[in-house]
Order: structure tokens, then C-alpha cells, then sequence
């Protein structure tokens, strides 16, 4: 098959270091090319792939505070697209709602992977545009939507080999995301205030979060209890996570669509508590690979009951549930179903 490969803009593929969807849209790039496809890859010029890449920015916008107006590069996008649309047979969008309008230009099949939140205004968007395979990456998040053309649930998948497993962690939890005042970090602080336990965080602060970080984080971070290290590229997050007793995923305040820190962690098999909502009871099984809770409260107690988690069977479950291998297969058997004649 020719398949184009859309990446939002947002951060290089695959990401330096933070960047969920752009590692997804990078192990999918990858891996189809592997197997014989003609994958063609829209991203950033700082872009990395055996594909072809076919650059639209260069780099990505997260990290080009100068840059005003990022619609313009949209648009730079979307020229590039209309292009070459008859190039291929597929076309496999990542970018959420910007690639939209698109398909009413488009003569090519068009799957799009909603790797965020279905707000209310964006189900009413995606309601007027049918023609869109849409696909969800959890079914919480599907629920969440009604009525949207959802062909699809395919959770994410992980290369589990790469990520080293470690039966024996250090005396401390771990807090690891895009700092941003919706990803339960300060609820992560609480709990390990409450707990008297020590927590490492982890993760960027780009520009649109550096005054919430300085005036709300910056002052619960006291090197010692509470510390922060920084962003981690891949390297130093297998070993944040690989040494930590668990991984800390209390977002209350939103439904989070699937949670890719999640099975990271168990694939070090490194257990995580996590908040009752979105994708989180799809992602851990309660007592077994975490613990789901209800309550900051809830977290903390979940804290002196975690050596009763199996660190192989965190392992094990992602090996099962969350390889690279099913994400890939699933998504090929789509497009091979999209492409079918009827």
C-alpha cells in the first residue's frame, strides 16, 4: 500500500524526548515501512524515518516560541497534502481536528487516530465530516463520543523489548508527563506530601506553562522530598521509571484518552496508581498491575500496599495487551478493509 503518514507539527517524529502521538506516528511509520509498505511521513524538517520524509516546519512548534501564528503552518501542511493526495491509497491522519476540512477535498480514504480528548465542539465537528474513519484509542474514549463515525478502538502499542524490566526498584515514586496544570501533578505532589514519600518529577515545561510552573510547582519542589529533573529523553526515562517503586497517574480533573506513560511503566514492570477515570481501568488491571483509585486520599493509601504488586506481571500484561506488534496489525487489517472493494 502507499500510505501518508500525517504528524501534527507540534514536536519532531520520532520526539526527542516528550511527545506521545509523535512516538506512535513514529513506531507506525516505521514498522509498516519495514514490512514493504511506500510509507510516506508529513512532519518536521528535524524529522527522523526510513520513510520519505516529507518536511513542513523546521521543527516543531512546541519549541518555536517566535512563532506567531500556527495556523500558517497548517496551512503550509495542508498545501503539501493536496499535492500529493493521488500519490497514495491511504491516508493516516494524527493531527486532530486541523485535518478536518480536508476531507471534503480529498479523494483519497482518510483514517484519523484521535489522540485527544473528544471535547463537545469537537464531536460536532467530526459529526459533520462522515467520510472520516475516525479511530479511538481507548473505548472510555470512544463512549465519549456518540454518533461520531468511529470505525475503530485500537490502544496503543509499545516495542515492550526495548524498555528494561527491573525486579528490584529504588526508594522512590515517579511523576512523568508534559507539565501542564491538567496532567494531576500537583495531586501527585499531595500524595506524596500526604505519604511522606519521596517523588521524582519529570517532564517539559514549554512556554504556553512556565508561569503556572514557576508560581504553582516551582515552590513544592524542595530538592529533596520533591524533586524535578528535568525532561527526560528515552534513555533517562527507562531509567526513571525501571527504579521507581511506581509510577504516579492521578489525573482527576480530565478523561484522559489513553495514558502512553502507563504501559511504559508496566513494560519496566513498574506498577502505576492511577486516577478512576478515562482510559486508566481499560490500561491497568486493579491490584494486580496498580492500583485505580478514587481520591488523592485513595492514592496515598495505595502507596503502602504497592510491594503487593507483581512487577513481572506488569510486564506481562503489556507484553500481552500493548505490543507493538498488535497496535501495527490492527491498523494494517483497517486500511486493508478501507481499501477493499465493496
Amino acid at each position: 500500500m502507499r500510505i501518508a503518514q500525517i504528524a501534527p507539527p507540534w514536536l519532531e517524529v520520532p520526539p526527542q524526548a516528550y511527545g506521545g502521538t509523535e512516538y506512535i506516528v513514529s513506531l507506525l511509520t516505521e514498522a509498516l515501512a519495514l514490512r514493504g509498505h511506500d510509507v510516506t511521513l508529513f512532519a518536521t524538517a528535524n524529522s527522523r524515518t526510513k520513510a520519505e520524509l516529507v518536511p513542513v516546519w523546521p521543527k516543531g512548534l512546541f519549541k518555536s516560541p517566535n512563532v506567531r501564528d500556527y495556523f500558517a503552518v497548517f496551512g503550509i501542511l495542508y498545501k503539501e497534502i493536496l499535492a500529493r493526495q493521488k500519490d497514495f491509497d491511504i491516508i493516516h491522519d494524527h493531527c486532530d481536528v486541523f485535518m478536518t476540512p480536508l476531507s471534503d477535498v480529498i479523494g483519497v480514504p482518510i483514517i484519523s487516530t484521535m489522540h485527544g480528548i473528544f471535547s463537545e465542539e469537537k464531536i460536532i465537528l467530526y459529526k459533520k465530516y462522515p467520510k472520516i474513519n475516525y479511530v479511538a484509542v481507548s473505548q472510555n474514549q470512544k463512549r465519549s463520543a456518540p454518533g461520531v463515525n468511529i470505525v475503530k478502538v485500537i490502544h496503543h502499542g509499545i516495542p515492550f523489548e526495548k524498555y528494561e524490566f527491573n525486579k528490584n526498584p529504588k526508594n522512590y515514586f515517579l511523576w512523568i508527563s508534559n507539565i501542564a496544570p491538567d496532567k494531576g501533578l500537583t495531586q501527585a505532589i499531595d500524595v506524596a506530601k500526604i505519604s511522606k514519600e519521596k517523588l521524582i518529577v519529570s517532564g517539559p515545561i514549554f512556554h504556553q506553562n512556565s508561569d503556572w510552573f514557576d508560581y504553582r510547582i516551582k515552590p513544592l519542589i524542595d530538592g529533596k522530598q520533591i524533586q524535578f529533573v528535568g525532561e527526560s529523553d528515552f534513555d533517562k526515562k527507562i531509567i526513571l521509571m525501571k527504579n521507581a517503586k511506581a509510577t504516579l497517574f492521578p489525573i482527576f480533573a480530565r478523561q484522559e484518552p489513553f495514558g502512553l506513560v502507563v504501559i511504559e511503566s508496566m513494560a519496566c514492570g513498574t506498577p502505576v496508581i492511577a486516577s478512576n477515570t478515562g482510559s486508566m481501568p481499560e490500561l491497568i488491571e486493579n491490584g494486580k498491575t496498580g492500583f485505580i483509585t478514587n481520591s488523592i486520599q485513595e492514592c496515598a493509601a495505595a502507596l503502602k500496599k504497592i510491594k503487593s504488586i507483581s512487577r513481572l506481571d506488569c510486564r506481562r500484561r503489556v507484553r500481552k495487551k500493548f505490543s507493538i506488534t498488535r497496535m501495527i496489525n490492527a491498523y494494517e487489517r483497517l486500511y486493508y478493509k478501507i481499501l477493499a472493494p465493496t
